[in-house]
């Protein structure tokens, strides 16, 4: 909130990095005091659709549910990009060297085997430049070494591929994701608030409901899948609270055409520091959920015999477009991805029912911070 959803998934790159980088505006209303105006901080396209090199931390994050025959699969591919602030932005750079690293990518891609009950995962990480990784401006086009998400505007709306090969986890998926809706700007006119200081926020649009199709491979066997996805970019230059611990998010794709957010930033207590969220159902207008409007419960809780953790993977969910219980399709869904961003979290496929029971759609559900406290 993917810092999201933060997705909030994904602000926790940061944790390695010293990154000190605000954008003019920021910079300007912080040092009046002044909070940013929602109107001047808008997201526009096509331009952002591309890289903001001038902020803090960005990602791009896309997860979704494959189906070939009554099998079935999740997967998901982040790419994030984080500025050191060594040498300044390639924008306005003081060091014209090209072996500063002023930009760093990480990527994590996993998929979900819900026949073999297994998680597959891999993790890479680069300095951008020399041609093994990238984070270009202007456009979605991110690269590091073989793994790449691209897009391109087709009448109109976004057309994704997105390409990545485990060295070590057994699985490759080559997949086309093409948008079926208009982009969903998510909090005010793109401006996500995450927490109680009006600072803390994130640029934040959403691509619900993308159609899915390509190929995956496990362990060398391919086949032909397709679903539904859902992508989020955000980008940032704030700060977790200091009270936040890590946050609890879902991006779901219900079977009706609608597209549910909700997501809260949690205290080391488990209670709610911050909650919010979107709803739209087709050809309407979102329905930006305020905080206080998300109301997320936590149900049967699973032990990571890896990390210990305790991770509730069964959620009642509370918003203003209805009541809904949430339930991980396969409890051990943690991803360690200490040799990048440095954290252990759980993220993975889970399904959404209603109020009576009835199965209404999948996505995806991000928990953080229950390995520790993120510190951003």
């Amino acid at each position: 909130m993917r810092c999201s959803g933060m997705h909030p998934r994904r602000a926790f790159v940061l944790a390695l990095l010293a990154a000190r980088v605000p954008t003019a505006l920021a910079a300007d209303a912080a040092a009046n005091g002044a909070a940013v105006a929602p109107e001047a901080v808008a997201v526009h396209f096509p331009a952002d659709f591309g890289a903001h090199p001038g902020s803090r931390i960005e990602w791009w994050y896309i997860t979704g549910g494959l189906d070939a025959g009554p099998r079935s699969w999740g997967f998901q591919i982040t790419f994030f990009r984080a500025a050191t602030g060594l040498g300044g932005t390639a924008a306005s750079a003081s060091d014209t060297s090209h072996f500063t690293a002023r930009q760093i990518v990480f990527a994590h891609a996993a998929v979900t085997d819900l026949a073999q009950r297994r998680l597959r995962h891999d993790q890479r990480i680069a300095r951008s430049g020399f041609g093994i990784a990238a984070a270009e401006t202007g456009e979605t086009r991110l690269v590091l070494r073989d793994w790449r998400l691209a897009r391109m505007q087709v009448e109109g709306r976004s057309r994704y591929t997105a390409v990545a090969a485990s060295d070590s986890g057994g699985f490759t998926f080559r997949l086309a994701l093409e948008a079926t809706q208009p982009v969903l700007l998510q909090g005010v006119r793109g401006l996500s608030r995450k927490g109680p200081r009006s600072e803390q926020s994130s640029h934040y649009y959403s691509e619900p409901q993308l159609a899915a199709s390509g190929t995956l491979e496990l362990d060398g066997r391919g086949v032909a899948v397709a679903g539904r996805a859902w992508l989020d970019h955000e980008w940032s230059d704030s700060f977790l609270d200091a009270a936040a611990v890590g946050w609890d998010w879902i991006g779901i794709n219900l079977d009706d055409g609608s597209a549910l957010t909700a997501f809260r930033l949690r205290r080391a207590d488990g209670s709610t520091l911050w909650s919010g969220g979107s709803f739209r159902r087709p050809g309407q207008e979102a329905r930006d959920f305020a905080d206080g409007e998300v109301v997320m419960a936590p149900g049967r809780v699973w032990q990571s015999p890896a990390s210990q953790a305790r991770y509730p993977v069964e959620w009642r969910i509370a918003t203003p477009a209805g009541r809904f219980t949430l339930a991980a399709l396969l409890d051990d869904q943690e991803l360690d991805s200490r040799a990048s961003t440095g954290a252990i979290y759980w993220e993975g496929l889970s399904a959404l029912q209603d109020a009576g029971g009835r199965n209404v759609g999948r996505g995806y559900l991000e928990m953080t911070g229950y390995v520790g406290r993120l510190v951003l």
